[in-house]
């Protein structure tokens, strides 16, 4: 192995390839644009909830701002019992109705595009992966926990996943329904914004200790306890678009694996099947063979015009485009049919969030 190697870096083509390849990837420089301007949209849609709520928390005075139902992208539960509801009875539900739709739209993302949602789109990921780089500036590095530890704690969000999974199949769409009209149905997205407004002493060194387990370990929540993200690593088992190893280019130097952050060994591997990729492209960016790497269908002969077109541009400006094209075609579906706002009386409003700190859960 190691002589094919030396033999593939010595003859001059090779080096053709790696001058080339350095000089055009900019898949990182595109996707970290992808993620961020996602994060500026949640920012706002948090600002304009915040107004929101504040005007019925005043009474009705001051100044009024329409809910954003953008802001049911951070109710993922709500989302999942909206979806069993709507499969269930054909209807979509008056409660939350966006947080199905984007809920559809990021599950997608995963089965066309691996779990892109998770590296191109999703904020949580965004700031995980600000703080590892942080923790590399501040600690030269971070660690790595040995395979006894790392599999079995991959294993907690499958766990996590799998009790949300559970609650919600075992309830029906009518029990669903009678949960979402209930107070706490109604108000929890106010009650999320209220864990952060007014966060106990305990949840705060949680999260402080989350956010310092993510400097020191590569992406700590999003590998080992995001049950969301466990969602979409399932799904995306069944993407057709894969990092696909062309062995015949690859020179063997083990970049890509070196950068990859789900730790997968990229340069052993034809073509990545594994739910922890999430189509981030950060091995493909590292590769500095020419086409040794690439996000593609897998290659056939008789290939249709799509197909081809597909395995020949599947890079970041496709994968944000299409990324963009699912989220924003989901939204303008809700839209276009009038299920996009939840539509609840404003005098329903004014009494729920005013009072939404005593609002507790139906089983409660």
């Amino acid at each position: 192995m190691a002589t094919q190697t030396v033999e593939k870096l010595a003859s001059p083509a090779p080096i053709k390839k790696l001058v080339r390849r350095a000089a055009r990837d900019r898949s990182q420089q595109i996707r970290h644009a992808t993620q961020w301007a996602f994060v500026a949209l949640n920012a706002w849609l948090g600002l304009q909830f915040y107004l929101w709520v504040r005007y019925f928390e005043d009474g009705g005075h001051g100044l009024y701002l329409p809910r954003p139902a953008g802001v049911e992208g951070w109710l993922p539960i709500a989302g999942l019992m909206n979806t069993k509801y709507f499969l269930s009875t054909g209807h979509v539900p008056a409660i939350h109705p966006a947080a199905m739709f984007l809920f559809m739209a990021f599950v997608l993302m995963s089965l066309l595009l691996k779990k892109s949602f998770c590296s191109w789109l999703c904020p949580v990921g965004a700031f995980s992966e600000k703080l590892w780089r942080a923790g590399r500036t501040l600690f030269r590095r971070t660690f790595r926990l040995p395979r006894w530890a790392d599999i079995p704690l991959r294993g907690l969000k499958y766990l996590l996943l799998g009790f949300f999974v559970y609650v919600i199949a075992v309830m029906s769409a009518e029990a669903l329904a009678e949960f979402m009209y209930t107070p706490y149905g109604i108000v929890a997205d106010v009650k999320m914004l209220n864990f952060f407004r007014e966060i106990s002493s305990t949840a705060l060194i949680v999260i402080t200790l989350l956010a310092l387990l993510s400097m020191l370990v590569q992406n700590f929540w999003c590998r080992y306890l995001c049950p969301y993200g466990a969602l979409m690593g399932l799904v995306s088992l069944l993407s057709p678009l894969k990092i696909r190893r062309d062995t015949e280019t690859c020179i063997d130097c083990g970049k890509c694996a070196r950068v990859c952050p789900a730790e997968l060994r990229v340069d052993h591997l034809v073509q990545v099947r594994s739910a922890e990729c999430t189509a981030c492209m950060e091995c493909v960016a590292a590769c500095p063979a020419q086409n040794a790497l690439q996000f593609a269908l897998p290659p056939r002969r008789n290939a249709s015009s799509a197909q081809r077109w597909l395995q020949r541009a599947a890079g970041p400006k496709v994968v944000a485009g299409l990324v963009a094209c699912i989220f924003f075609a989901f939204v303008l579906v809700a839209r276009i049919t009038h299920h996009w706002q939840t539509d609840v009386p404003r005098d329903i409003y004014m009494h729920l969030v005013r009072h939404a700190d005593e609002v507790t859960h139906p089983g409660m």
